[in-house]
């Protein structure tokens, strides 16, 4: 399942981060990296799927 949220990740870095841990504060921290680069929502993205 987490091989799935991580390229749910890379297309869209929000929504894979709120189907790993809801509207937390990750949700919304993700938000912002992706809004101002693609790249940090990703990578940010990325380790909080892998963190947990």
């Amino acid at each position: 399942m987490d091989f799935i949220r991580i390229i749910i990740a890379i297309i869209l870095p929000p929504l894979g981060v709120f189907l790993q841990v809801g509207f937390a504060g990750a949700f919304w921290l993700n938000i912002l990296l992706t809004l101002l680069g693609y790249i940090p929502g990703i990578v940010h993205a990325v380790y909080i799927i892998a963190k947990r």
